[in-house]
């Protein structure tokens, strides 16, 4: 069975950090397989060569995040942008350059033999960006808990094991007083809930510290960035709503007639 070209105004590009390498059919330009900059002028001169050839649909390896800038700029110039998962678009043996790469994925395109990754539409990247973005933040405050949790250790002060959140509501507030300068583990110990299960006298002993100045300095920065990032995550988080809601009014779907589903569904952590 002979292949048949369907896609005759096909272009591949590699991509790559600091250079973008476009390759088009040998009879559209004397100089078919080109290396371009990766700047947005270079954006520009790319999409103008590209007209010029007769292109219209565009195949390209989606390389780390460096795809990004060149694949939406080129979308908004009306090109087809098809973005092939880079196991699909290995190379045959032998040396393999970046010109030789960019005629691969020029030619397989062509013969329509490049499946395209899913990508979502503008509204759902802007969301699915904040919510990565807030997930660095999550882990940012968390480094910011391990440090806390030092600075008290080395003053011996080992209240973390008696309650078992080291910023629940109990412990939070005796932090607060700590760096406000109340270093009484009698006055300190009123501050626990009266629910905790641990008594009032192991508290206080593990409330006796050596409040040593450099590891209060430590806390209280350590306590101020984790207030900060927390805060920042709450704007985040408002701003994902509101994104949320113009999506879901864009999709006109009616959520009033739903209830929540009481059943619980296991779920793995997935660093992303």
């Amino acid at each position: 069975m002979k292949l048949k070209i369907v896609n005759p105004n096909a272009a591949g590009i590699d991509i790559a950090y600091g250079e973008m390498q476009v390759c088009v059919p040998e009879y559209r330009d004397g100089e078919s397989n080109r290396c371009f900059g990766s700047f947005t002028c270079d954006y520009e001169e790319i999409a103008s060569c590209l007209k010029a050839c007769g292109i219209t649909t565009v195949a390209m390896e989606s390389t780390g995040s460096y795809w990004v800038g060149l694949y939406f700029f080129l979308e908004e110039k009306c090109f087809y942008v098809l973005l092939a998962n880079a196991k699909d678009v290995k190379n045959v043996s032998g040396k393999r350059t970046d010109e030789a790469d960019a005629e691969w994925i020029m030619l397989m395109h062509s013969y329509g033999l490049l499946k395209p990754s899913f990508h979502p539409d503008a509204a759902a990247r802007s969301i699915r960006e904040l919510a990565r973005h807030r997930d660095n933040m999550l882990r940012s405050a968390s480094k910011e808990v391990q440090h806390m949790q030092k600075s008290l250790v080395l003053m011996n002060i080992k209240v973390d094991t008696v309650i078992s959140d080291i910023l629940g509501k109990s412990e939070k507030a005796i932090i607060e007083a700590i760096l406000n300068g109340n270093h009484d583990p009698k006055s300190l110990v009123q501050l626990v809930d009266p629910r905790c299960k641990a008594s009032k006298e192991t508290i206080e002993k593990s409330l006796e510290g050596t409040w040593d100045a450099v590891h209060l300095f430590e806390l209280k920065q350590s306590y101020d960035l984790y207030t900060y990032i927390h805060t920042q995550i709450a704007d985040c988080e408002a701003e994902m709503d509101r994104l949320l809601g113009e999506y879901t009014d864009g999709c006109g779907t009616d959520m009033q007639g739903y209830t929540a589903t009481k059943k619980r569904v296991a779920k793995k952590c997935h660093i992303l």
